[in-house]
This record gives C-alpha cells, structure tokens and sequence, in this order.
C-alpha cells in the first residue's frame, strides 16, 4: 500500500478530535489516541480523565519541568486545567463504571465487525499483555472510540470478521479512525465506511479489511491537510 495513500498518525488524531462533542469528559488511551488531545478545539470546553484519578488535565507546555507526582496513566508529565479534581483510583475507576465518561479514546490490536475489539493481548506466548482500565473504560463509556493503524505491522488487517485476539470487550466499538478510514459501527450491519483517504480505491481498502465493507451515502474524502 502507497505510503501516499495513508494519512498520518497527526492527521488521524485531528480528525477524531474534530468529532468530539463539546462538553464531553473523554479518556485518552495509549498510541495514536495521545496526540488527539493536541487537536482538541478549547472552546469545546473538553474534559480529560485518567484512571489514576485525574480529571481535568491537559499536556505539559513545552519548558516546563513537570511534577513526578503528576503524571497520566500512560505516566507522561500533565499539568491540571481550571476546576481540575484529584480523586482516589477507586473513585475514579466508579467515574468509568457507571457510565460518566461521554467517550473514551483508544488503540486496539482488532475491531470485529459487531463491534468486539481486542486490545491488551495477542495471546503471543511472548507476549507481555497490559490490560489497565481498558475493559472498565469500554464497558463504561457512552462512546468507545478506536484510533490505530489499519493494518498490523506484519501487514494483516486489523478490523476483522471475528476477533481472534483475547477480547477487551463486546459489541462496545461505535466508531473507528484509521491511516485508511473512517469507519461507524452498526451492530447489526457492519462496519460503514463514512470517509476513505484520497487516494485510496474501495478495492484496496477492502483488501485490507477482513470484514465486508459497507459505503455511507455520502462518503467524506480524506486528505492530509485540511
């Protein structure tokens, strides 16, 4: 696949951040979901939530130190916004439980057609899993949002029939950003494609997806600038 074709890891993250909701409390997890809060509109009023008990935080401006003692869930340097709360991880962890957070953000190792998603482990005997919060957050949210590379490094697809990977949670998946597409998720439908990078044929992107693809009426072109 043409490095052409495929948008940057930047320009995903600008479009996802384009399509959150102003007002809304949102979880950031690790991979391209960290460079959206970047593009986030701060007339928005958006508010970011990590599960070691932060809510109201943003990145640290650049010259600044950081403070050790205060750090996200991915352990980078964050700094608190206006109104921020401090709670125990308890408390948080109730915030993403019981149905608080507007959205959470995050990557995934495969998305299935029903919307499944796979993202703490491959099941590799190697393989070092890292579960986190991941499965509170997406039993949680209102929206869960998957931002990831469509295709794996090895070159296999990402989004799937049927996951194959230890699942993180079901039918939880409600929309997905990748370096190909935009992609909502219908339960009872499949995948449907509401955007496709310039550049990028049906036929290549289906090539590249495991699941059958279904096309929006109006399917948005993609480019790398706005």
């Amino acid at each position: 696949m043409a490095a052409a074709k495929k948008l940057s890891r930047d320009r995903v993250a600008q479009l996802t951040a384009q399509d959150i909701a102003p007002g809304s409390y949102i979880n950031i997890g690790l991979g391209i979901p960290t460079l959206v809060p970047k593009y986030l509109d701060p007339k928005k009023e958006v508010v970011l939530h990590s599960e070691n008990g932060i809510l109201g935080l943003e990145g640290l401006q650049p010259g600044l130190p950081g403070d050790d003692d205060l750090i996200n869930a991915s352990k980078q340097h964050v700094q608190l916004i206006l109104g921020a709360s401090i709670v125990d991880q308890s408390l948080s962890f109730a915030m993403m439980r019981g149905g608080h957070l507007d959205a959470t953000i995050l990557g995934a190792f495969q998305v299935a057609m029903n919307g499944d998603i796979a993202s703490w482990s491959t099941g590799a005997k190697d393989d070092i899993p890292g579960i986190g919060g991941a499965m509170d957050l997406v039993a949680g949210s209102r929206r869960v949002i998957v931002v990831m590379e469509h295709l794996a490094r090895d070159g296999a697809p990402k989004l799937m029939k049927a996951c194959s990977y230890p699942l993180t949670g079901l039918g939880v998946v409600t929309n997905i950003y990748t370096d190909m597409a935009i992609i909502d998720v219908d339960p009872s439908r499949g995948f449907i494609v509401r955007g496709i990078a310039e550049g990028l044929t049906r036929d290549e992107l289906q090539a590249a997806t495991d699941a059958p693809l279904i096309y929006a009426d109006d399917v948005a072109v993609l480019t790398e600038h706005a």
